[in-house]
């Protein structure tokens, strides 16, 4: 980067570390899908701490177990409708579903019952399973965004079923090593920073506890690096090296529920936090454990993204420094657009462009550099859409209305496009046209005065 963006970079970790009084804090920017820059502000041992210091995950554990989740529903081992029961049967909550514990909407408790999990020794499933037994919902599920630690834990055990293994092992295998993040484990592995509360009215600080948290590990058990998180931040964003399709990192990244009222700025998706502030939509997810903060957020359109860790219990404003350092970025060096260059289209393709009509509201279908066409009204706003070629003349919606509905293409004898059959509503080339199949038919005196 240029040395005034770093210079930049630099200064705002600085400001935050000595007014928050943080002993040590470190930083990365992503930009498509490597390290642009770094930085780090305090001591570990006594030193600089530097990309590959280790600093505890908390929470953004959840969204590398969620990627071994959807790895089983993209296998077809199981479905995110599928109610718990048909995987861990027996518990107090096993109607809860698959896809509601990964978006915290299962109803479940926050915590664990009995002591602080975060801060004491974790006993195994079965334990935690028994402890659960009585008041475990706190909601009906489905009903409302209801942060669960233990909705986690939970999943851990899914994973485990499946792949007759541990839950780690089994992260560890499927997500971080493909990923090349070999220096993110579930116990500290030197160099690695200690877990510190600093003292609210002086200059002091206080050891924190680090236990294994047992059968709620999976709810913010892991430790990792400047260096591994930045190839975790880069996945979210899209760089996926083989782990999961972009199509399933993207359906985590959907909005599934808001945690914030109507006007949503935050909000949840499937195993992933999700950020809109100054018309960026951001995705990833932010961590807490005793003695360490972390977070890391990328906003897939640009590309750039940002992750901060740091070893102090509260008091620094993570998510807001790390949307700071990818403002700075994108106002000290934005990007150009891509060139547009003219793209390869079929003659057949090319012929269904242009204007349709849904009785009489006018609709442009446009085809798309990726190869997908996009289907929106040809004035103001409405039901709008992209679509996907799945085979001839058939074409999936991707996201707006009519997300996951069949667009299909209505063709007269001689092979000339007259419909466009969306869901069963019928585009006609124009209004209400008579060789259209229109439901309901068209009055045969046709328009009148």
């Amino acid at each position: 980067m240029l040395p005034t963006t770093e210079l930049a970079l630099l200064r705002r970790i600085a400001t935050e570390q000595a007014t928050r009084r943080v002993p040590s804090l470190v930083a990365a920017v992503v930009r498509d899908g490597e390290i642009a820059w770094s930085g780090a502000r305090g001591r570990v041992d006594g030193q600089t701490p530097g990309d590959d210091t280790q600093y505890r995950l908390g929470s953004i554990t959840k969204s590398i177990v969620a990627a071994v989740v959807m790895r089983l529903r993209d296998e077809g081992k199981l479905d995110l409708n599928d109610p718990l029961d048909k995987h861990v049967a027996g518990t107090s909550f096993g109607a809860s579903t698959i896809g509601q514990l990964l978006s915290h909407t299962a109803g479940l408790t926050a915590e664990s019952p009995g002591l602080w999990w975060e801060r004491t020794v974790g006993d195994d499933w079965k334990a935690l399973e028994t402890s659960l037994a009585t008041d475990s919902l706190k909601h009906r599920p489905g009903a409302r965004f209801h942060y669960s630690n233990v909705g986690y834990g939970v999943l851990g055990e899914v994973i485990a079923r499946h792949r007759g293994t541990g839950w780690f092992d089994a992260v560890r295998d499927e997500v971080l090593t493909p990923l090349g993040m070999t220096r993110t484990t579930p116990s500290p592995e030197a160099p690695h920073a200690p877990g510190l509360a600093v003292h609210p009215f002086a200059d002091v600080v206080l050891p924190e506890p680090s236990h294994d948290a047992g059968a709620m590990a999976p709810a913010g058990q892991l430790w990792s690096t400047i260096t591994d998180l930045a190839r975790w931040t880069a996945f979210v964003g899209g760089h996926t090296a083989g782990v999961l399709r972009a199509e399933t990192v993207a359906e985590m990244r959907d909005m599934v529920t808001v945690d914030d009222g109507d006007v949503w700025t935050s909000g949840y998706g499937l195993g992933m936090q999700l950020i809109r502030t100054q018309g960026r939509a951001l995705a990833g997810h932010t961590g807490s454990m005793p003695g360490f903060l972390a977070c890391s957020l990328i906003d897939p359109a640009t590309q750039t993204g940002a992750l901060v860790m740091a070893n102090t219990t509260a008091g620094v404003a993570l998510v807001q420094l790390a949307i700071d350092l990818i403002n700075l970025t994108e106002e000290h060096e934005p990007r150009f657009p891509a060139e547009w260059i003219p793209s390869i289209v079929d003659s057949a393709s090319l012929a269904l462009t242009g204007l349709w009509h849904w009785g009489p509201t006018a609709y442009h279908l446009r085809m798309l550099a990726d190869g997908c066409f996009s289907l929106a009204p040809a004035e103001g706003s409405g039901r709008a859409s992209r679509f996907r070629p799945v085979s001839d003349d058939v074409w999936l919606g991707l996201d707006g209305y009519y997300a996951g509905e069949t667009l299909a293409v209505g063709r007269d004898a001689s092979g000339v496009a007259r419909s466009l059959d969306l869901a069963t509503f019928i585009f006609s080339r124009t209004p209400y046209a008579l060789d259209a199949p229109i439901p309901g038919g068209v009055d045969p005196s046709g328009w009148r005065a």
